[in-house]
């Protein structure tokens, strides 16, 4: 039973979190009742009893339990009382329904940890906490900073909410604009979350994969922006291999040795649409420019007929976009498959240098299959090592053991 309520937890507690807050008015107490809602759960739900719309139930319960915390305090003054009533009149009866309203809540939730008066660190943490449900540890990793900071700008972030009395809301369509590349970016970070866990025991995380896809899938409704059908596209050609990436084991596949068979076409079919409408615009950007490089993927029938300068081309041109050092170890990537190992070994060296990329195990790992490419095994053990000790996913730890048995037996021979 216990399994079954981690499961619900995971595909539902993000969004009975977004709208308690709309009840409730308050991301402490939100919280709060929502905890109090999967604790009565837990209590409650056997196998044959579990509801046929727990998001519902679970709202429900968390609702009641917050106004039952108001009317119990010790000092219960008048205004608490207001807080309370209005919460829940007497009589009351509650529906919660798939309506629009509640499919708003998590882009209203999105919007309200972007608001321009939070500030863009602050917001990034308190997405990732309250958009991903991700502990401050995991955020903290993720950022390369320590965990005290990320709760404190998570604290500061909700005493700003408080004390601006910031709404929480999608903001008019002529406000859209301004307020859309932070909004994005969150969606984005939901999304890579989603389908490549930064922890834990399995590579992908549907349910924030398929939650960031719907998020684009709204607020495209709401502003056709090409940006907006960039990243819808690079979501979903990249969520299109979600099947194909794991084995039954749950062991990580490589792209060039998946079974494309698993690939889902539908997904690519409309990728395909929505990448062509992007770069199709006046204005090519950054999330236009990873899904054209997703599309030459998904095109390419077998590993062997990818075009790797078009995508290397595809970077530099990103790069230009977005300059970043992930982005330049992902093009590093593409380098190897283009002019060879040691050309992209020069790059990841340079990458190096920097102390954030220092202690991302993907610039390690890359670095240790490029010198076993070489045949520079000692040097690729000690890169695998060190990947190793950076990396949380267990699918990824497992992978890099793997490839440091495969050089001892290789050593050996």
């Amino acid at each position: 039973m216990n399994q079954t309520i981690d499961s619900i937890y995971r595909s539902h507690s993000r969004r009975v979190l977004a709208t308690l807050i709309r009840l409730l008015g308050d991301f402490d107490r939100a919280e709060e009742a929502l905890h109090d809602a999967f604790s009565a759960a837990a209590q409650q739900w056997t196998e044959e009893t579990i509801p046929a719309n727990p998001y519902a139930w679970l709202v429900s319960a968390g609702r009641f339990r917050a106004i039952d915390h108001i009317r119990r305090r010790t000092r219960f003054n008048a205004v608490q009382a207001d807080i309370a009533d209005s919460l829940y009149p007497e009589g009351e009866t509650m529906e919660i329904t798939e309506s629009n309203e509640i499919e708003d809540d998590m882009l209203r939730l999105v919007f309200t940890c972007c608001h321009p008066l939070i500030p863009a660190e602050a917001q990034m943490a308190m997405s990732l906490r309250e958009v991903c449900g991700l502990t401050t540890e995991e955020i903290a990793h993720a950022f390369l900073i320590p965990a005290p900071t990320v709760a404190q700008r998570i604290v500061r972030a909700k005493n700003r909410i408080r004390s601006a009395r910031i709404p929480y809301e999608v903001p008019d369509k002529t406000e859209l604009p301004e307020r859309l590349a932070q909004v994005l970016h969150v969606i984005y970070l939901v999304f890579n979350e989603g389908y490549s866990a930064s922890s834990g025991s399995v590579i992908v995380r549907a349910d924030l994969s398929a939650e960031a896809i719907r998020l684009g899938r709204l607020l495209l409704q709401l502003l056709p922006d090409a940006e907006v059908a960039g990243l819808l596209a690079m979501m979903l050609l990249q969520d299109s291999r979600r099947h194909a990436r794991a084995d039954t084991s749950g062991d990580l596949v490589l792209l060039a040795d998946q079974d494309r068979s698993l690939w889902d076409r539908e997904r690519i079919r409309e990728g395909l649409t929505f990448s062509a409408r992007a770069m199709a615009a006046e204005s090519v950007g950054a999330y236009a420019l990873q899904a054209a490089i997703a599309a030459e993927h998904v095109r390419a029938q077998t590993a062997e007929e990818t075009d790797w300068q078009r995508i290397v081309a595809l970077y530099d041109l990103l790069l230009v976009a977005t300059p970043s050092p992930v982005i330049e170890l992902n093009r590093a990537v593409a380098v190897s498959m283009c002019d060879g190992p040691a050309a992209a070994l020069s790059i990841v060296d340079g990458l190096l240098r920097e102390e954030r990329m220092r202690r991302y195990h993907l610039t390690h790992a890359a670095k240790a299959d490029f010198l076993r490419q070489l045949g520079r095994s000692d040097e690729a053990r000690e890169s695998y090592v060190t990947a190793l000790s950076l990396c949380q996913q267990a699918p990824e730890q497992a992978f890099l053991r793997k490839r440091l048995a495969e050089l001892e037996v290789k050593t050996r021979q």
